[in-house]
C-alpha cells in the first residue's frame, strides 16, 4: 500500500497484539484512509495465505491511534518505536 500510494514508511514495529507504523504521506491522504487501506489489504493477503483466518469475522479491530510529528522530532518517534520493538 505504501509503494502504491507513494507513502514512505519511516519505521515499523510489529507487536503480538498491535502494530506501530511511522509513515510519511502526502497532504491529500487522511490518516483514516491510511489505516483503512493498510488493514484491508493486509487482511485480504493474510486470509489468502492462512485458511484458518477466513473463518474469523475480522482480523483487525476498528481501534486506531493517529498523531502528527509536528511537535516532536522524527528521531524521538523513531526511538520510541524502536523501544516498543524490544519490549
Amino acid at each position: 500500500m505504501a509503494e502504491e500510494n507513494q507513502w514512505h514508511i519511516v519505521r515499523l514495529a510489529i507487536q503480538p497484539d498491535h502494530v506501530h507504523l511511522f509513515i510519511q504521506t502526502n497532504p491529500y491522504t487522511t490518516p483514516t484512509d491510511v489505516a483503512r487501506l493498510i488493514k484491508g489489504r493486509s487482511s485480504n493477503h493474510l486470509r489468502k495465505q492462512f485458511e484458518h483466518l477466513r473463518r474469523m469475522p475480522s482480523l483487525w479491530t476498528r481501534s486506531t491511534f493517529y498523531s502528527t510529528a509536528g511537535h516532536v522530532s522524527q528521531e524521538i518517534i523513531d526511538a520510541y518505536i524502536a523501544r516498543q520493538s524490544r519490549s
